[in-house]
């Protein structure tokens, strides 16, 4: 049996990439015009078969699709199970739609050494969702690399070309902040190192975008990291460093945050919330790290998930979607972790 043509088969002959191939073929945005039909007609010349004519073979045989969820495994040390969560309401999606995922963990000294994934070495799937951001190089030539469609979830590209789906991460924490100046609270502090995630830095902002509309400036004694910055890991020797001059609340960017810093804290001798108000952000509280219901904005993962699947499939089979980034509101939920300051 002759093997099947692949795009990455076009993009060697051609000398471009894999997702300049995909763009042509499916009559996407970022391809010249003369530039698609050349790859358009080298497809043909090579017995490419066309997404259209795959489909119909599955839609006989009523096949359906396999999904691989890339994840780093630094998003799954034992206080960001919040990942564990999105993948099993991502793989919950699929299987409602008739598919079926498969996930793999990638390893540091992996994406260090730029070995790509196995799911995409093995060609074990037909499309790919990466939960959480990758470095950045490694993001690059796994793009490069891949010859099924990609899906980001829970972050996205500083251009907004791939396709990805995220929580209201701004607005979510500034609903979070504005409460805190309504509890009272004037002196505020962030929890979560800035730069490590696209969530994490659009939390800071939407906390920021608070500050400044109460006339406050932000506190940079008061920006606390809730990682390694080295590892991006929380479960190594890692503790929170507490400020000299505490501020009289804190917003952390996760809830896991969250439960460690009510740790933290309640090991140097303040309570929560009687000294210091603590809110989070996912309504994900790890078990075990503390007693106190954490005051959030809950996310809703399960429509994240729905619409990364739904999309997903989309794209595989071709149909019409609408391309770019979605994003999912989500809730404040109230608990225990904030008093009103008077």
């Amino acid at each position: 049996m002759a093997k099947a043509v692949k795009m990455a088969d076009i993009a060697a002959i051609m000398g471009v990439s894999t997702v300049t191939v995909s763009k042509a073929l499916s009559d996407q945005k970022g391809v010249s015009e003369e530039l698609r039909i050349k790859i358009k007609k080298k497809a043909q010349e090579m017995g490419y078969r066309t997404v259209s004519s795959l489909n119909q073979e599955r839609a006989k045989k009523n096949a359906s699709y396999t999904i691989g969820v890339i994840v780093a495994d630094r998003f799954l040390d034992k206080y960001e199970s919040f990942y564990w969560t999105l993948y099993q309401d991502v793989a919950t999606a699929a299987v409602q739609r008739g598919c079926f995922t498969m996930l793999e963990v990638l390893q540091s000294e992996d994406e260090n050494r730029m070995i790509m994934p196995k799911l995409l070495q093995e060609r074990k799937t037909e499309g790919l969702v990466i939960i959480g951001r990758l470095k950045k190089d490694y993001l690059e030539r796994l793009l490069e690399y891949a010859s099924v469609p990609v899906f980001f979830l829970d972050f996205y590209d500083r251009d907004g070309k791939c396709d990805a789906v995220v929580s209201n991460s701004f607005f979510g924490m500034y609903v979070m902040t504005n409460y805190l100046f309504d509890m009272g609270h004037r002196e505020i502090g962030f929890v979560g190192n800035v730069l490590a995630t696209d969530s994490i830095t659009d939390r800071y902002f939407g906390y920021m975008k608070s500050l400044y509309e109460h006339g406050v400036d932000v506190n940079k004694e008061w920006i606390l990291n809730d990682r390694d910055p080295e590892t991006g890991r929380s479960d190594e020797g890692f503790t929170i460093r507490l400020p000299e001059r505490m501020p009289t609340a804190f917003v952390c960017n996760n809830d896991a945050a969250a439960a460690m810093l009510v740790q933290t804290l309640e090991r140097a001798g303040y309570q929560v919330p009687q000294d210091i108000s603590v809110v989070g952000y996912d309504n994900y509280q790890p078990p075990g790290l503390c007693d106190v219901g954490i005051t959030t904005y809950e996310v809703d993962m399960k429509e994240m998930a729905r619409r990364t699947v739904k999309n997903m499939i989309r794209k595989i089979s071709g149909d019409h979607y609408r391309q770019g980034v979605y994003i999912v509101n989500g809730r404040r939920l109230c608990k225990e972790s904030v008093a009103k300051r008077s």
